[in-house]
């Protein structure tokens, strides 16, 4: 059952998790690697209804620290999945009309298999154990899992960020199992820069004394220090400079007129990155955290961007690629870079640079012209299919 938002639009309500065990010891998953791993369960949620040809679903791909639930809630509806935004009974993924799966990643921390998941050969979770991944690893069981759904075909995939590099990479490994794909403030290569924050965020990680080369789960422990850390250096990247200034600017926190100096927390950002951080260290798993950034800096398709991309070239998929003015972490840049190689290898695609205030985030943010465009674009290839 649907219900109304405080904005007037309509949200999903409550909606559920679900879990399937994709392979097991008798076909394991085979990674990219050529190391294989069973058994691998994923957690899941379904909105909407698949039609009787199997042909409008839609397929979710979260970012960095995202999980199943996109959209509608787990009980309390003031904590609506991350992207609410977009998705529910007249939202740009309609599930009037559409069937919308949202999966955890492999390599999770909420509910599919990843380093907190237990080794069956050890029985003690896998922790740094568990075996390198790719992009392609993501996208190898997303398609499993379509398949146990009896979905075939997908109308669209649709990410941001990590997301979108997702969908990106579906199309080059399955060039004819979708109709479109969304790209919000994705990229198809991490600059140095990119790498050098991902580095820092995963030393904060590894040099704490917690960490214990990663079995800290199996001594009772915890590297919370060094993942809040790791998160208050993600967040700054996820935000515009023009936001911080408005939302912070230099105010104190304990509002006096001067800050009391020392290493106490004196300014309101501060406060703001400690809240985030400390927050973020209860509810992720160290291990996913290193597993993803480094997903997220070996991810690099078009090495030579003019070269031909052969998968590219025997694919119908439509594509949309959206920036925004303010992200500094994947900027219009990145976007352009993408747009340009699927102009290039014969690939119809639509690009916006999209004006926000909000940085990086603005992909999980209600910015209307954003949306508008996503909803337009998938109305449209639901007209031609």
């Amino acid at each position: 059952m649907s219900v109304t938002t405080s904005s007037g639009a309509s949200s999903l309500g409550l909606v559920e998790t679900r879990t399937v065990t994709l392979f097991d010891e008798r076909d394991p998953l085979v990674l990219a690697s050529g190391a294989t791993l069973a058994p691998v369960e994923v957690a899941y949620e379904t909105y909407g209804t698949l039609n009787a040809a199997r042909t409008n679903a839609v397929y979710v791909c979260h970012a960095l620290t995202g999980d199943a639930n996109a959209a509608g809630h787990h009980g309390n509806a003031s904590r609506p999945g991350w992207w609410d935004t977009m998705i529910g009974p007249g939202k740009a993924i309609d599930t009037d009309r559409l069937f919308v799966i949202s999966s955890n990643l492999l390599g999770g921390c909420n509910g599919t298999t990843g380093p907190s998941s237990i080794d069956p050969r050890t029985g003690a979770p896998y922790g740094l154990r568990f075996p390198a991944i790719t992009m392609q690893d993501l996208v190898t069981v997303h398609r499993a899992l379509c398949r146990h759904l009896g979905v075939e075909r997908l109308r669209c995939v649709i990410g941001g960020s990590l997301g979108g590099m997702q969908a990106l990479q579906w199309v080059l490994d399955a060039p004819d199992e979708l109709d479109s794909a969304v790209l919000a403030c994705s990229t198809s290569r991490l600059t140095a820069q990119n790498i050098a924050f991902s580095e820092v965020a995963r030393q904060s990680i590894l040099r704490d004394p917690e960490f214990h080369g990663g079995d800290y789960a199996t001594v009772g422990r915890r590297p919370r220090n060094g993942l809040a850390v790791a998160r208050m250096v993600g967040h700054i990247t996820y935000l515009s400079e023009e936001l911080m200034e408005e939302r912070f600017g230099r105010r104190l926190q304990h509002g006096g007129a001067q800050p009391h100096g020392g290493f106490d927390i004196d300014f309101a950002i501060e406060s703001y990155l400690h809240y985030q951080g400390d927050g973020f260290a209860e509810r992720f798993d160290a291990n996913t955290y290193l597993y993803y950034t480094r997903v997220l800096d070996l991810f690099d398709p078009f090495p030579d961007e003019n070269a031909a991309v052969p998968a590219l070239a025997r694919t119908s998929t439509r594509f949309l690629v959206i920036s925004f003015s303010s992200d500094w972490r994947f900027g219009t840049p990145h976007s352009q870079r993408i747009t340009r190689v699927l102009e290039r290898n014969g690939v119809p695609v639509t690009s916006h640079e999209v004006l926000s205030p909000f940085g990086h985030d603005s992909f999980l943010l209600d910015v209307p012209e954003y949306l508008r465009r996503v909803q337009e674009f998938v109305r449209d290839v639901e007209v031609r299919a």
